[in-house]
């Protein structure tokens, strides 16, 4: 490796240490081998993610990022550390292209204020912003059978719908709302009117176990493709899994109440979940297909 791809990847190592905390938790516990790659893949998620949040014209900034994601993989990369680290990732990793064009279109969906009426729709974005990631990081793990890949996008669903009941009340009062619509009217909570003043109420709490109910359902289909993973992997996916898993827990805890308060997770419980993870759980019997949400990303990735 030559002395300027070590710089780039050391500015995309920056970038992970300085982003999710429970991402960059887990990663720890990743073989050696993938310490640079994950870093460079994570590093142009994160500074993708900022460019379209921070700019005052997001739809430009889409374009820019479509255009830096063509030049990478042309081999031309923008003069950057990270547009030159994913270079050198899709050379030398093979790292397919598809769940980064997910994650973009999942971006410009927030962009235009989506909503969405029933779970479907819900786990179509989930599928963008978080199974995307899940397939982009088994395939970087050598794992590209479709059976592998499917559960991975069940966990990247199952980590996202656990975002989606953490964060109802912070989306809300930044003009987004996730929660199946339809689910809310069945509570007698009007979806228009909880996003313009946002209130938690026991009604909008079961919409959010209900919520979080779904997300434990494909927390443990994915127990069951951690097995097909690399050995020195399993460990850091099954730390990952339970430490979002457990942010449920604490959102339950509250009476789901997530308006008036963000649940997490202290860093002390974090240990103890990934001390927790050498522990193997039985799964539940799952087929080979992935949900029709994500099936575009195990087919884009799949050998």
């Amino acid at each position: 490796m030559s002395a300027a791809i070590e710089r780039d990847l050391e500015a995309c190592r920056a970038l992970l240490a300085r982003g999710s905390k429970s991402f960059a938790f887990a990663s720890r516990a990743l073989p050696y081998r993938l310490r640079d790659p994950v870093a460079a893949f994570y590093a142009f998620c994160r500074v993708s993610d900022d460019a379209v949040d921070e700019s005052d014209d997001p739809r430009a900034a889409l374009a820019t990022l479509h255009a830096r994601l063509d030049a990478a993989y042309a081999g031309t990369p923008h003069d950057d550390p990270v547009d030159r680290a994913l270079a050198w990732l899709a050379h030398t990793h093979g790292l397919p292209r598809g769940p980064l064009e997910a994650l973009l279109e999942g971006y410009l969906w927030d962009v235009e204020r989506r909503t969405y009426e029933d779970l479907a729709g819900t786990i179509a974005y989930s599928a963008r912003v978080a199974s995307s990631v899940g397939v982009a990081m088994t395939a970087l793990m050598g794992r590209r059978a479709p059976r592998t890949l499917a559960r991975a996008a069940d966990l990247g669903v199952a980590m996202q719908l656990t975002n989606i009941a953490r964060d109802v009340g912070e989306d809300a009062r930044n003009g987004r709302l996730y929660l199946p619509r339809a689910w809310m009217r069945e509570e007698g909570v009007d979806p228009d009117r909880f996003a313009s003043a946002p209130t938690f109420s026991p009604a909008l709490g079961r919409v959010v176990r209900r919520v979080l109910d779904e997300a434990d359902v494909l927390y443990a289909r994915a127990e069951v493709g951690i097995a097909d993973l690399p050995a020195d992997c399993r460990l850091a996916i099954r730390a990952a899994s339970r430490i979002y898993r457990d942010i449920g827990r604490v959102i339950r805890s509250r009476g789901c109440d997530s308006v008036s308060a963000r649940a997490h997770t202290t860093g002390a419980r974090k240990a103890l979940l990934l001390a927790r993870a050498t522990v193997v759980a039985g799964g539940s019997a799952s087929d080979d297909a992935p949900l029709a949400e994500t099936r575009f990303l195990v087919d884009a990735a799949a050998a």
